[in-house]
């Protein structure tokens, strides 16, 4: 079976076909960078990476942009409370986003464009998008006018007055009809701004997108990803302002929503206090698991975040690693097994996967044969790395938050309870177990050997 992709833009799965062959593009809407990124975040970043990847297995090569977003008003409230410039803000969450992205196996993207860096681009498509009368100057504004784009509506299938009505628009005098919206806006002496035709200002969010994607990636891309969230105004409005500043020609081919996390069902929100930082997250609990939970659903399905999903990870992953472990140490390749390429090919299906990761594993564990042991664990190994899981040694897992010294004091005791249990002294091997209980190190024994881990 070869790649299919549910493409939101004509509400169905179909075959992905790039328009290069030997380098595919994708753009994903990345954070805007004025606090922690919350848990939410992470998951087109986990998802759509996992995409990345077998792209790069099935093609060869390809080109991934997922941006910074570093001018915002949102940036420019946090800037002016702490009375510092907005780089000083940005500098520091994007280095912090990195970082997080980086503890749950979100690998980088091969381009990680900053609106700062695009201001000269962005006046570039904006005066483009006025000389075809796609867009018009007023009051120091420069606005998108949504009534010279036919197909404006199209991704999200809404009238313009029922977008309007479901949507945050500013209502302006110096607008000529409600729904259009801001390409450039006017800087006061204490904002951010650039020097523009219009005037000192700063760009509105949308245009910052269909610039950055221009700039990389060109006039039409093959999958523009990002959160179901930003189907509408955002991915709506990039598509009007691309598509009338090239001439028509599509702005991406494949549209691609993952669902929202929620906590109870509820949206997350930071009126009801329900965000959860990945900054605490990954401090609190092991990041593999977090990462487990977030491919746990199907990406176009909501996910309801809670502890006990996190609980669950860290049993499944546990029983996981200590397949690896009773595998034995010898030293095989990875090799992604078919089964989990045809579950990936079925628009990203990591609930199979993982379903296919239990199986192989549970087969792993009933294995007796040597070489039989070893295919699957090749193929172990080979799935988690298809999902990005499983690529710690079994001791790193197991071991996490402990010194070397500490896990190897740990199987030294094991060693001596077996030694006692052979020369049945049982009491100082049921006194060794309670001793290891007490400080949260539980043992199993299997037909494998004994297995230990953490409580």
């Amino acid at each position: 079976m070869s790649l299919h992709l549910y493409n939101t833009l004509t509400r169905r799965v179909e075959p992905f076909a790039p328009l290069d062959p030997a380098c595919p593009t994708m753009y994903v809407c990345g954070p805007t960078v004025y606090n922690y990124v919350h848990i939410g975040n992470a998951r087109p970043y986990t998802v759509f990476g996992v995409l990345a990847d077998l792209l790069r297995r099935r093609y060869g090569a390809l080109k991934y942009a997922r941006n910074i977003t570093d001018v915002d008003d949102k940036i420019n409230a946090a800037a002016r409370e702490q009375g510092v410039p907005i780089s000083a803000i940005t500098d520091r969450f994007a280095a912090a986003y990195r970082e997080d992205m980086a503890a749950l196996g979100i690998a980088a993207p091969d381009v990680e464009p900053a609106a700062t860096a695009h201001i000269a681009p962005i006046i570039a498509m904006i005066e483009r998008l006025i000389a075809s009368g796609h867009a018009y100057a007023a009051e120091g504004h420069v606005l998108f006018a949504i009534d010279s784009f036919e197909g404006y509506g199209k991704l999200s299938r809404r009238d313009p007055e029922d977008m309007l009505a479901g949507a945050r628009v500013e209502v302006a005098p110096y607008k000529r009809d409600p729904g259009d919206f801001v390409l450039w806006k006017p800087s006061t002496d204490e904002l951010p701004g650039w020097e523009s035709p219009w005037g000192r200002g700063r760009p509105g969010w949308h245009i910052e997108c269909s610039a950055m994607a221009e700039a990389h990636l060109g006039d039409t891309i093959d999958i523009h990803a990002g959160g179901v969230d930003l189907q509408f105004p955002h991915h709506e409005n990039e598509i009007a302002q691309s598509e009338c500043a090239h001439g028509g020609r599509p702005f991406a081919r494949y549209w691609l929503h993952n669902g929202m996390l929620t906590f109870a069902g509820t949206k997350m929100s930071k009126s009801l206090g329900n965000i959860e930082k990945i900054h605490d997250l990954v401090r609190a609990h092991p990041p593999e698991a977090l990462r487990y939970a977030l491919l746990s659903a199907h990406y176009r399905q909501p996910l309801d975040w809670s502890e006990s999903l996190i609980e669950q990870s860290v049993r499944t992953l546990d029983r996981l690693y200590g397949t690896l472990r009773d595998l034995g140490t010898i030293e095989v390749a990875p090799a992604i097994p078919a089964s989990i390429e045809a579950a990936l090919d079925d628009d990203l299906n990591t609930p199979a996967a993982l379903a296919e990761i239990a199986r192989i594993a549970g087969e792993a564990r009933k294995g007796v044969d040597t070489s039989e042991r070893e295919r699957l664990k090749r193929e172990l190994l080979g799935a988690g790395l298809a999902l990005g899981l499983l690529q710690q040694t079994p001791a790193a897992w197991f071991g996490r938050g402990a010194s070397n010294d500490d896990d190897a004091r740990i199987q030294a005791l094991i060693d001596e309870r077996i030694t006692a249990k052979k020369v049945r002294d049982f009491a100082r091997a049921d006194a060794i177990r309670d001793q290891l209980a007490g400080e949260g190190i539980l043992l199993e024994d299997t037909p494998q050997g004994v297995r230990w881990k953490r409580a």
